[in-house]
C-alpha cells in the first residue's frame, strides 16, 4: 500500500461515491458504500433536454452535483450486495460484498477467473468470520470505514473551490457510466490558483487536471478522470510524493429505483514515501450485479448470504 498520506489522499479521490466501506458508504470502500438517492431537477430542467446553453456556469453545474453526492453519502436508506473483480499485473480477484449496518462484508470467490479450491474457500470464511466472532475486529473495521468515508467528503466538498471548470461538450451515458441514453455534460477542470488546500488530504487536488461527466438533469456525478500533470508532495515533500502522469478513473452508474452505484474504478500510481519507499497502484475494478438488500441486515447475516451466493456459478 502508499503510506497513509499519499494512500488516504489517492483513495479520497477515487472513493468520492463509494459507499461506506468500498470506500465511500464508498466512503466506503472499494471497498467502499453508500446510497445514491436521485434528486429530481428543479421544474425549469425537468423533462427537458439538455443544450449546451444550460451550462453557462460549469462550476455551478459542479456545485449542484457536489451537493447532490454527499446527500446521497449521507443517506443510509437502502442497501446492496454486488460483485467486484479488480486486475492488476499478478491477475485477477472477484469478490462479492454485501453492504450491512455494522460494515461490508466481502468474500473473494474466484482468482484469474476460477474458482476457489475447498480449502481455499474455507480459509477465507474464516477470515470474514472473525469478524463475527472478535467484536473489536468488527469495531475496527467500522472505525476504518468511517475514516474513509471522512476523507472522502473531504475530497468531494473541495471539488468545486479546488478545480477551474470549462465545457468541454457532451456524451452520451452507456451501461456503467450513469443513465444510458441520457445526456451527460463534459467538463474540463484545471486547478484553481487561488485554492489553499485546508490539509494533506487535498494537496494531491493541486497537481491534477482532467474531465468529469455530470447528469445536468439528475444532478449527479457519472465519472471522473484525473490525470497529475506535476508531481505532487505531502508534508512539504517529506514525507512522500505521487509521480507525474499518475491518473485515476471513476464511474457511477445508475442501478435502478434512482440510485446510484460505483460502476468501474482504475488507478495508476507511482511515487515514494519517506523518499525511500517506492509505491505503486496498478489496478482497474469493475462493479455489477447490484442487488438490494435489507437495509437492517446484520454482519453475521451477511456472511451467511455470502457462502450462498459463492456457490452460485454466477458469482464468477
Amino acid at each position: 500500500m502508499m503510506g497513509i498520506n499519499g494512500h488516504d489522499s489517492v483513495m479520497a479521490i477515487v472513493n468520492y461515491i463509494l459507499r461506506n466501506s468500498v470506500a465511500c458508504r464508498i466512503g466506503r470502500s472499494v471497498f467502499q458504500t453508500s446510497i445514491w438517492i436521485l434528486l429530481l431537477a428543479s421544474p425549469s430542467f425537468a423533462g427537458q433536454p439538455p443544450t449546451v446553453s444550460s451550462y453557462h456556469d460549469p462550476a455551478e453545474l459542479v456545485r449542484k452535483a457536489v451537493q447532490n453526492e454527499i446527500k446521497a453519502a449521507n443517506d443510509d436508506t437502502a442497501r446492496f450486495l454486488f460483485r467486484g473483480i479488480k486486475t492488476t499485473p499478478k491477475g485477477s480477484t472477484t469478490r462479492i460484498y454485501v453492504e450491512t449496518k455494522d460494515a461490508t462484508a466481502g468474500l473473494v470467490v474466484a482468482y484469474n477467473g476460477k474458482p476457489l479450491m475447498p480449502e481455499q474457500r474455507r480459509d477465507e470464511e474464516a477470515r470474514v468470520e472473525r469478524f463475527v466472532s472478535n467484536p473489536e475486529e468488527l469495531q475496527k473495521k467500522r472505525e476504518q470505514e468511517r475514516e474513509s468515508a471522512e476523507h472522502t467528503m473531504r475530497i468531494v466538498r473541495a471539488l468545486p473551490d479546488a478545480f477551474v471548470y470549462e465545457y468541454a461538450g457532451e456524451e452520451q451515458g452507456s451501461e456503467g457510466i450513469g443513465r444510458t441514453g441520457a445526456t451527460l455534460v463534459k467538463l474540463k477542470f484545471q486547478p484553481n490558483p487561488h485554492y489553499q488546500p485546508p490539509s494533506r488530504v487535498e494537496e494531491v487536488l493541486t497537481g491534477m487536471q482532467g474531465f468529469v461527466l455530470v447528469d445536468a438533469v439528475r444532478y449527479r456525478l457519472a465519472s471522473i478522470d484525473g490525470t497529475l500533470f506535476k508531481s505532487v508532495g505531502f508534508g512539504w515533500g517529506i514525507l512522500g510524493h505521487l509521480d507525474r502522469g499518475g491518473r485515476f478513473q471513476v464511474q457511477q452508474q445508475e442501478v435502478g429505483d434512482n440510485f446510484w452505484e460505483i460502476s468501474g474504478m482504475t488507478l495508476h500510481f507511482t511515487g515514494k514515501i519517506l523518499l525511500v519507499k517506492s509505491i505503486s497502484v496498478i489496478s482497474t475494478e469493475l462493479f455489477s450485479g447490484f442487488k438490494r438488500v435489507p437495509s437492517d441486515l446484520t454482519f453475521t447475516q451477511a456472511l451467511e448470504l455470502l457462502k450462498k451466493e459463492m456457490l452460485k456459478k454466477e458469482a464468477f
